[in-house]
């Protein structure tokens, strides 16, 4: 009990440190929290005499914007911890992977919390975002999603030695999964094969829930799938990150 009691004292303390480097650092706030809301502004402005497009596809980009927002900052972020030495010296202190990738995840998540809800509010309340469903369930997937960026930020950032090769996971990652998560193209249109990986990916699930919400009144089985789902991804991906979480840069 006392050791458990320990962990989450080292924990919470890492998730002050990391808000505490967060405060001062103004761009990275910046682009946290008024990126996504200039992008879905700029997106209503496009469609401003096309109310059908915007509430077809806002939504949807009210997840994956966060989601990538997020897998940038904290790839890069986390591997600046290694690079810089301050991993290699957390490491001799009682922090555990767990409490370090834990303690980031928690200190974006708070981020990630109000990031969901200046976006949530002003695609619904400034923007004139029309959906069917509850509010709420909105917002908790744009929080997922965010908090899905940051779970595979810090899976990635195991595997990169430089923020350069971070930033090159996008591509490799990111890009594939905004293809053929169902926002370009009904999965159901997809050939055989694509529409198959496209069920392994956790975006698809993001933006079937975020699509769904626009369209139904009621949470239907397909949408608490749909959230279970994501939260699996982030819960797997934080062990993974655990798992292969390395000291220093080889």
């Amino acid at each position: 009990m006392k050791k458990t009691a320990y962990h989450a004292r080292v924990t919470l303390a890492t998730t002050r440190r990391v808000l505490s480097q967060l405060r001062h650092d103004h761009r990275t706030v910046a682009l946290i929290f008024l990126v996504p809301v200039l992008l879905l502004s700029l997106l209503r402005w496009m469609y401003q005499e096309n109310d059908m497009v915007f509430n077809a596809i806002a939504p949807a980009l009210l997840g994956i914007f966060p989601f990538v927002i997020m897998f940038l900052i904290t790839s890069i972020t986390t591997l600046r911890e290694r690079s810089g030495g301050t991993l290699e010296r957390l490491m001799a202190s009682p922090l555990g992977k767990l409490d370090f990738i834990i303690g980031y995840l928690i200190a974006f998540g708070l981020l990630a919390m109000v990031q969901a809800g200046l976006a949530s509010a002003l695609v619904i309340y400034g923007l004139d975002l029309t959906i069917q469903g509850p509010e709420w369930y909105l917002y908790v997937m744009a929080i997922l999603d965010a908090l899905l960026g940051t779970a595979l930020g810090l899976f990635v950032s195991a595997f990169a030695k430089t923020e350069f090769q971070a930033v090159q996971f996008m591509p490799a990652l990111i890009f594939p999964q905004f293809l053929i998560c169902g926002i370009l193209m009904p999965l159901d249109q997809m050939p055989a094969l694509l529409e198959a990986i496209a069920y392994w990916l956790p975006l698809t699930y993001a933006v079937d829930a975020l699509q769904a919400v626009a369209q139904n009144v009621d949470i239907t089985s397909d949408m608490t799938r749909d959230i279970w789902t994501v939260a699996a991804f982030v819960v797997g991906a934080v062990v993974l990150g655990a798992l292969s979480l390395r000291r220093q840069t080889a």
